[in-house]
């Protein structure tokens, strides 16, 4: 079975689980997913496994703690440690993904900004690319630490009763806030230099739009 196919009875599977061996079983599930560098094939193959191991034993009347053990985390740090990599050749397509998928975003973004302003005053629409391409490896920077900082905020938070999910998502806040308070005073250092063009609402609109449809079209063609 491909990777969706896998993903999609997983989803449906896990209904038939109690309440308490779904929790149990979900944030092993997610700890391993958010582990980036591993084999989302194999990944999902092992979680199948796993799943289908659980149901078999809740059917003779035992929980995931009996199975799997008192210690899910140090359980699913073994089950990461024995998982094969995934090839480079599928890392950096997902890396470009990303990267096209935020500037496409970000010239949507830019154009709509640029329209609304429009009907109030004059909008400069002259583009430097070498200042905006520094712009844009700044943000994309940030982004990525803002993934990377909830990814361990949630990896934090499970296997752990005691979690508090409200101050989870106030961290994520502040971090995010910063984060774009940096950008934005960075932004006004950042000097205009290198050739320019005109660049209007209505081409970074397009071209945003034209970009994320092709973004797109090569994920689904991946899935398919």
């Amino acid at each position: 079975m491909k990777e969706r196919q896998l993903i999609e009875e997983n989803n449906a599977k896990r209904e038939l689980l109690t309440p308490e061996n779904k929790q149990y079983y979900s944030d092993m599930l997610i700890y391993i997913r958010l582990n980036p560098s591993l084999s989302q094939q194999y990944s999902e193959e092992v979680l199948m496994e796993m799943l289908d191991h659980l149901l078999d034993g809740q059917q003779e009347g035992k929980s995931a703690r009996y199975i799997f053990g008192d210690d899910p985390k140090r359980y699913a740090d073994e089950i990461i440690q024995n998982l094969p990599k995934e090839k480079k050749r599928k890392v950096i397509p997902f890396i470009l993904g990303i990267v096209f998928n935020l500037i496409s975003w970000m010239m949507i973004a830019r154009g709509i900004t640029m329209l609304i302003v429009s009907k109030f005053r004059s909008v400069e629409n002259i583009v430097f690319p070498f200042s905006s391409l520094i712009m844009q490896a700044i943000i994309l920077a940030f982004v990525l630490f803002e993934v990377w900082f909830i990814f361990r905020v949630i990896q934090n938070s499970l296997f752990n009763q005691s979690a508090n999910e409200k101050k989870n998502m106030l961290k994520v806040g502040i971090s995010a806030a910063l984060s774009m308070g940096v950008v934005i005073v960075v932004g006004r250092f950042i000097p205009h230099f290198g050739p320019s063009f005109p660049f209007t609402w209505l081409a970074s609109l397009l071209t945003g739009a034209i970009l994320w449809i092709v973004v797109f079209m090569v994920r689904r063609f991946n899935r398919n």
